[in-house]
């Protein structure tokens, strides 16, 4: 590449910018008829030569709209089209007049209707219908290898996080659908990031729901979203996924591969990865994600992911996982439709974390210092089943078993020391553990739902089974100094030995009665709960003598039993309509919570006397209004009455002295807490000119918080209890606004900002002191996206957080701390062969004490080469460019602040290669999947 050709090629994009000219197109809809408005329709612009999207808009209240952008064209072709009419088709002439108004279109009523196909062959690229967003997949550029993930990122009012999660008009997708069909297990990317473009014909939004809302036609969550993605008949028939190796310098590696069969209705995937690098190993999107995965490790806490709902080496360090895992689906007729998932994960950790903690007394402050090193071993293993049959049309059942097998083992050795404000050593210690666990577990959740009539009446029995056991193994080497008037020495050399089970069982009756058809309802409730528990730890001292571990330490053990059940009847009243949603309920709960110690010695006799028996009674209450004020404007708010009981640890007096220097004892006269907790949200987008802002806030008052009492002794020796305090309150308060702007038909720019704050109340105890802290944090975020399509595309971003926190005590001083985070990330597709990826990320934090590095810059890059028709890719990926990754973060509470800096993954390159297989042909004809074609 010399110099005459960037002149070249930079007077090319000059003269091509020069071209292109703006227009404006505004018109109405209404009704041939009536000559009403009509809100929700869509109104494309499309070139005249292949049909090509050149921009679109929706129709406002008024039923009128406004095309604009820039482009080269003289002639287009504009194309209106609602739910229930005939289309409108009518030729555009520019090369005289770019801004025109057409004046009042009509449309006219589609008497033989086809349900919800617009037009027979054509499809507009939005459609609003009554509960449903609907885009058309064709409508939308992607580059030739797009996923769902890239498409979804197209499609306006959608928003795609590096770690993708999903927002749309606002709002989070919870659940991602295939033909009505959840896909592969809870995780909604290995949908997006493996689902390609071309498989998929629409992608519906709809409020979240249950199936058993489904059948129901109870209104879904309002505040959450589900896609549905639509496959054609044709391209569901056939296999497709991805298979991919890397390997890099320091013995870095990954692998990953995934498989999906569908034929209809029978859906089959088979997954597999492994890897050193910190990365879940199948998330195939875009490129940086695909080895390495650097969106996922935050700077400030590397290691560790989260799949599905389950966490894999979670935390700090560096993590060499594995995992495997199956997934079936399968239609047996009209009414009985079954899917089982079967999953395995491993992972061995290694971390090294050392801390500087400065704890705030009354009168004094003291600092700790600990170094620590921890190695641990997961294997897991989890299987669940649905089985779901509609008995006939107004009965339905289901049945979710689900089980889990999970062993563990944890070595783990360190030692902290304690001194005073004036530097002298107050105490100090060491240990060298090691643990090991085998936990089982056992759910079986069973639903009935039973419609009569056709008013919207229903009966469900809800059911769920729980049994879960753990066993453990526990040896503990610790020694423990004491300095000052009364020095002692704490040695330890001891074997636990563990065993805890939670059995439950809940059901929930629910009766629906309608007092006006589909609208109007009162909702009867009854909720029981019982939960019995057992927690043994038997610890036993070391014999010289023996070698063995053979003296029971009683003050260290114990055999605790417990029960808690409750009993829970509520009465709401709940009301829906095209436009507001709102409800009511209220509920008493009566709650009983026993206990026991049943620990006894050699000879027999209990150890100690702790045997309880409390019993709670409290109103429960909510209250919740949903109003759509246009197609684009809507508020949602909520109160709800929250009662929660103690915990059985927290109520049992046991003394735990398991920790030397911190013991802890519950306290049997605790009250339950209850919070008083109000939202509020307002969500708009406009289609016409792609702006949308959100709004949301909230307060919660909480009476009777339960926290933690600490005294602590002259030599810094804590003892911890619970007590009940009143006056803990905290608020919040966000708004974000985005807006895109479509400079031509090539380039775009969205502009993102978000405003973040709170003020939060704590109380709190040290020895006999109470006192209170309140913190404000204000959190303000910018970002840009500029894309210029099949060439490049820049996001930088910038984000600052100012938190302050005083006390209402003068032997407090308030503290304050900032944090900044910036990130720039680029992508460029020239050639459309070649594509390179830079993801930098900058922190810098002021406050972090001396010795942790306080300010770095995180930068990942890989640069990727594709071909075989996109089918294969080549990429080369540096992680840590600079070598400047870091893990050092600073906490502030109450009581301390906390500087911690732990082991983070180091500079690497790596070499990897993926291959993507699809037989999923056109017009149900199976393609051939020529490795060279």
């Amino acid at each position: 590449m010399n110099m005459r050709f960037l002149l070249s090629l930079a007077l090319g994009l000059f003269s091509f910018l020069s071209y292109s000219q703006d227009f404006s197109i505004t018109g109405r809809l209404v009704d041939q008829e009536q000559k009403t408005p009509l809100e929700a329709a869509t109104v494309v612009l499309e070139t005249l030569k292949d049909s090509t999207m050149i921009t679109y808009t929706i129709t406002d209240r008024n039923g009128e709209f406004q095309l604009k952008g820039k482009s080269n064209i003289d002639q287009a072709n504009l194309f209106v089209t609602f739910v229930g009419y005939q289309s409108y088709e009518r030729k555009i002439d520019l090369s005289k007049n770019r801004t025109q108004n057409l004046g009042d279109i009509t449309l006219e009523f589609q008497v033989e209707s086809l349900g919800d196909v617009v037009v027979k062959g054509r499809a507009a690229p939005v459609i609003i219908k009554k509960d449903t967003l609907e885009f058309n997949a064709a409508s939308f550029k992607t580059k030739p290898d797009a996923t769902l993930e890239d498409l979804l990122k197209e499609l306006p009012g959608a928003e795609v996080d590096a770690d993708g999660q999903i927002r749309i008009n606002g709002k989070p997708v919870s659940n991602i659908l295939v033909n009505g069909k959840p896909f592969f297990s809870d995780d909604p990317t290995i949908a997006t990031r493996n689902l390609t473009k071309e498989l998929i014909n629409k992608i519906q939004v709809v409020d979240t729901k249950t199936e058993s809302e489904e059948f129901t036609g109870e209104a879904g969550d309002s505040e959450n979203k589900t896609i549905n993605i639509t496959i054609d008949e044709d391209k569901n028939k056939g296999m497709f996924g991805r298979v991919a190796a890397g390997g890099g310098t320091d013995d870095r590696f990954e692998y990953a591969g995934i498989g999906n069969y569908f034929d209809n209705d029978l859906r089959l995937s088979l997954l597999g990865s492994g890897n050193n690098i910190n990365s879940p190993g199948f998330s195939f999107g875009e490129i940086q994600k695909m080895f390495g995965n650097a969106n996922s490790i935050s700077v400030n806490s590397s290691g560790g992911f989260n799949f599905g709902g389950r966490s894999f080496g979670w935390g700090d360090g560096i993590v060499n996982s594995r995992n495997a895992g199956m997934n079936f689906a399968n239609d047996f007729g009209e009414k009985i439709e079954t899917s089982a998932d079967y999953f395995y994960s491993g992972a061995n950790s290694f971390n090294e974390r050392q801390s500087v903690r400065e704890n705030i007394l009354p009168e004094d402050r003291f600092l700790s210092e600990s170094d620590s090193r921890t190695e641990s071993f997961t294997d897991d293993h989890s299987a669940n089943l649905r089985f779901q049959a509609k008995i006939d049309s107004t009965l339905m059942v289901e049945v979710l078993p689900r089980l889990r097998y999970t062993e563990g083992r944890n070595l783990s050795n360190g030692s902290s020391t304690t001194r005073n404000q004036a530097g002298n050593l107050v105490n100090e210690s060491s240990y060298d553990n090691s643990s090991d666990r085998t936990t089982r577990n056992f759910g079986n959740r069973i639903s009935a739902t039973k419609r009569y009539g056709n008013k919207g009446a229903f009966i469900r029995l809800n059911g769920n089974l729980q049994f879960d056991e753990t066993e453990s193994a526990d040896f503990t080497n610790s020694q423990t100094e004491v300095y000052g008037d009364n020095p002692n020495q704490i040695l330890r050399n001891q074997f636990t030995d563990g065993a805890n089970t939670n059995n439950g069982i809940q059901s929930n009756l629910t009766w629906r009665i309608p007092l006006i058809s589909k609208k109007l309802f009162v909702d009867a409730e009854y909720e029981f709960d019982n939960q019995n528990r057992t927690n043994t730890q038997l610890v036993y001292d070391f014999d010289e003598n023996s070698q063995t571990y053979n003296q029971l330490i009683t003050v260290q053990s114990t055999d605790f039993e417990s029960t808690n059940r409750s009993h829970k009847p509520q009465l709401g009243l709940s009301y829906n309509s095209e436009k507001m949603r709102a409800g009511i309920s209220a509920a008493w709960v009566s709650r009983k919570l026993t206990g026991e110690d049943l620990l006894t010695d050699t000879n027999g006799s209990r150890v100690r006397d702790i045997d309880f028996d409390n019993t709670f009674n409290a109103l429960e209450a909510s209250a919740r209004f949903n109003y759509n004020f246009t197609k684009k404007l809507s508020l949602w708010t909520s109160y709800r009455l929250n009662n929660d009981a103690p915990d059985v640890r927290q109520l049992s007096p046991y003394l735990d002295v398991s920790d030397p220097i911190n013991t802890l004892q519950g306290n049997p006269d605790l009250r339950p807490t209850n919070s008083h907790d109000f939202n509020i949200s307002i969500n708009n987008y406009d289609w016409e000119s792609r702006t949308g802002y959100y709004m949301y806030g909230g307060v919660s008052v909480t009476n009777d918080q339960i926290v933690n009492k600490t005294t602590v002794d002259d030599n810094f020796v804590r003892e911890t209890t619970f007590t009940n305090v009143d006056g803990v309150y905290n608020t919040y308060a966000s708004i974000s606004y985005n807006k895109d702007f479509k400079l031509d038909s090539l380039r775009t720019l969205k502009v993102e900002t978000r405003m973040f704050g709170s003020i939060n109340r704590f109380v709190n105890f040290f020895n006999a002191d109470q006192y209170a802290s309140v913190t404000r944090r204000l959190e303000p975020n910018i970002g840009l996206r500029f894309t210029w399509k099949d060439w490049f595309e820049i996001r930088p971003e910038y984000n600052i957080s100012f938190n302050r926190t005083n006390f209402n005590r003068d032997f407090f001083d308030g503290r304050s701390f900032t944090q900044h985070n910036g990130r720039l990330r680029t992508t460029t597709f020239f050639p459309e062969w070649l594509t390179w990826e830079n993801d930098i990320n900058y922190i810098y934090n002021p406050n972090v004490g001396s010795g942790f590095q306080r300010n770095a810059v995180f930068w990942n890059s890989s640069l990727a080469y594709s071909f075989i028709g996109n089918k294969a890719l080549v990429t080369f990926k540096v992680y840590d460019l600079l070598n400047q990754n870091t893990n050092s973060r600073r906490t502030a509470t109450q009581s301390y602040i906390e500087d911690v800096q732990s082991t983070v993954l180091q500079q690497y390159f790596m070499l990897s290669f993926s291959y993507k297989f699809n037989t999923l042909g056109k017009k149900g004809e199976v393609r051939e999947n020529s490795w060279w074609d």
